[in-house]
Formats: C-alpha cells, structure tokens, sequence
C-alpha cells in the first residue's frame, strides 16, 4: 500500500489546525528522531569505557584503536544504506520506513551490550546499527522536502539539525549512565530507549498529496525553491550537475571532517590551549555543527544552490588561511567555530540542492547516492589529517590542503551548480 499523505490534512483538522500550520510538526518530530540517530557522534564517550571493559573485565587485550573501528563501520553501512530505501519509502511511506530503521537502530545499541569481543563490536554496533540509521536517516528529510517547496533548505536544515545537536545532548546523557550503570548497561537502556522513541515520533509522518503546495505560494525563478524537473536516479546521473554536487559535498565534508577530527589535539599542540579548555570547546563546536544546518539551508533557499556552496566554501578557505597566518587561541575558536559550521552547513546544502534540482519523486534513492560523497569524505579525510600530520610533524600542515581544496570547490561549484534544464 502506498502512503501519499491525502488524509493528512484532514488528520491534522482533528487537532484544529489547518496542513500549512501543520507541517511544522513533521519538521520537528524529524529533527527529534535524527536526535536520537545521531547518537553516533557522541561514540568518543564509549571509547575508554570499552578499551577497560574489554580489558579488565573480559581479560582481553584491545586498543583504543580497535574500539574507535565501529564508528567507521557503522558511519559505512550508514552512507551504504542510504540509496536502498527509496522505491521502499515510496512503497511503504515514510512512517514504516523510519519505525523500521528505528527498530534496526536500537538493535544495533541492544546487541552490543552483550557481545564478548571487539569483533562482535564490529558486527552487532557497526553493521547492525549503522544500516538503521541508513534506513530511517533520509525518510524525515524526504517529508521535509515535500512539505516545504517554499522553505525546503531551511525546513531540511532544520530536521537535519538534530543530528548535528545530538552529541552535544547525549554525550552528556551517556557519560552519566556509563557512571551509574557500566557502558553495557548504557548500552542496553540506549538501546530501548530509541526503539520506543522512534516508533513514537514516526506515527505522523506523511507525505503530501501529490501536486499539493502551499496556498498563495508564488515560487521565486532564481530561489531553489523553484519547481524543479522531476529526475529519476538514472536521469540525475546523466547530469553535469550531479557530478558537481557530488564532488563539491566530498570537497566539503573531506574539508570539513579534516578539521574536526584534530580539533583537541590543533587546539593543544598548536594553539596552546589547556587540554580541558580544548574538551569543552569540542562540545562548542558542536554547537556550530548543528547551527549550520537550519542556517546554510535558509541561505540556499534565498540565494541559490551554487551561491551558498560558493559562500560555504569561502569560509572554509579564510578560516584555513587564518589557521595557516596566525594561530593563536582566538583565531583557533573562530575558525573551528566557522570550519564546523561549514560541515554542518553541507548537510543541508547538498539535500536541498538535491530536491531543488532533481525533484523529490526519487528523492531518498537520488540524495542516497549523492549522500555517498559524506562517506567518502568521512573515510577519507580523517586518514588524510593523520597522514600529513606524520608527514609533516604538525597539525598545522592540514589547512593548506583545506584552503586549496575550498579554493578547487569554489570553481567547481561556478561551473557545474545550475539547474538542469
């Protein structure tokens, strides 16, 4: 059975409020269920736990990098996931699709408060849990970008938001359970915690009827709100524009994720801030990192796909070139404030561009596709800031390589960022 979304004005009435007033509350039950997916990025908080687990209670002998490897394989089957769900969400509609990958999400947290081996981590945690979070992650984003032609960038960045945020809230929760509880314990209440909160947040999610847009809404020409030609994904690939914003995401997250995986130690060796200072502003960051999203997407709406790359990628390329200039302690929290800001920032960006170029008839398999450009950047440029770092003996030599990579996607994006016609 298809789920189009016709009753859901209706339904809505039932409460006394009309669709328009609405669809806001998708946009914010999508940001709370992307709270909960992004759990992921609060992983560094298992990392001593686990190593002492594994070590003292299992009498096994793993290292702290062993136990970092279930966040890159569930970041992984993650961006795998991503273009699978798209004829599925189609089909099933978004409320079956989130519930399911909602169930698979908890799981994942489920099965790793039992397992015996790091390897076991590997499987239950990184497969399990990583696929789920791939199933459900493009279905709140699809509804937003339906809803919303008028506002999709800022209505997408605003459910994309609570991934960004969701560190920055669980973080602080785990770190209290893993005290009272132990890390399994945590594990497990996580684990059950999100099945039954995802489930919940999922009910009302419904697509729109088909043609349906906002009454009075006149689209702007040049806005990317614009009624864009409806692309399937073996349309969207034939493009110029696809590869563009494909390469200009990598380009972004690459840059991006470089920064963020040596903000303590930059902080600490280069910029010499105390070690507990340089924690707390990890968590600062964060702040940025969500921000970004609600905010580059209402700049996408406004001046176009391609003009808030280009923005994006000018900030990316100043904050390097004040890294590189003058590192000092108030250089170094303005421009990791900006750098995760502009990650963030793609995270709305490319989704939005994504709708606004190619339609949202095939959305979730189109953005999944795009989305593959984040896993590459996310496997990529962590390794790549560790290699120049042996290279070159400091931190310091990875913002030349950010600033000509933002420079490198400036041009790209002028060339290739239009609208296919």
């Amino acid at each position: 059975m298809e789920y189009t979304g016709e009753n859901f004005g209706s339904e809505l009435r039932i409460f006394g409020m009309a669709a328009e007033k609405g669809r806001w509350i998708l946009v914010f039950l999508g940001m709370a269920i992307n709270l909960c997916l992004g759990t992921i990025y609060s992983w560094s908080i298992f990392v001593g736990p686990l190593t002492e687990y594994f070590t003292t209670t299992l009498g096994q002998q793993v290292t702290a990098g062993e136990v970092l490897m279930p966040f890159s394989v569930f970041l992984a089957f993650f961006a795998l996931a991503m273009p699978l769900t798209g004829k599925p969400l189609d089909r099933y509609g978004p409320r079956l699709i989130i519930m399911a990958g909602g169930i698979l999400t908890g799981l994942g947290w489920l099965l790793a408060s039992v397992v015996t081996s790091v390897q076991m981590l590997y499987l239950m945690y990184g497969v399990v849990g990583g696929l789920g979070v791939g199933i459900a992650y493009g279905a709140p984003v699809a509804v937003a970008a339906r809803w919303f032609p008028d506002r999709r960038g800022l209505a997408v960045g605003l459910v994309l938001l609570g991934f960004g945020f969701s560190a920055f809230v669980t973080a602080n929760i785990a770190g209290a359970l893993i005290a009272s509880t132990g890390v399994m314990g945590t594990f497990r209440i996580f684990g059950i915690a999100f099945i039954i909160l995802i489930v919940l947040l999922a009910l009302p999610q419904r697509f729109p009827p088909v043609g349906w847009k906002p009454a009075h809404w006149q689209p702007d020409p040049g806005a990317s709100s614009m009624p864009a030609k409806e692309c399937y994904l073996g349309d969207m690939i034939k493009t110029k524009a696809f590869y563009g914003l494909w390469i200009c995401y990598f380009i972004g997250c690459l840059a991006g994720l470089m920064a963020i995986s040596i903000a303590k130690p930059f902080g600490t060796e280069v910029a010499g801030v105390a070690p507990a200072l340089a924690t707390m502003l990890v968590g600062f960051f964060a702040v940025f990192n969500g921000g970004g999203r609600p905010v580059f997407g209402a700049l996408t709406d406004r001046f176009n796909p391609r003009n808030a790359a280009v923005l994006s990628f000018g900030l990316i390329a100043v904050a390097s070139l004040s890294l590189i200039l003058a590192p000092s302690v108030l250089v170094y929290i303005i421009a990791f404030g900006i750098l995760w800001g502009c990650l963030g920032g793609w995270l709305a960006i490319a989704p939005t561009t994504t709708a606004s170029f190619f339609g949202t008839c095939d959305y979730p398999r189109c953005y999944g596709i795009v989305f593959l450009a984040y896993g590459a950047g996310a496997l990529v440029g962590p390794q790549l800031a560790g290699l120049i770092k042996t290279s070159t003996g400091s931190y310091l030599g990875v913002f030349p390589v950010v600033m000509i990579l933002a420079l490198v996607g400036i041009g790209i994006a002028f060339m290739t960022l239009n609208r296919p016609t």
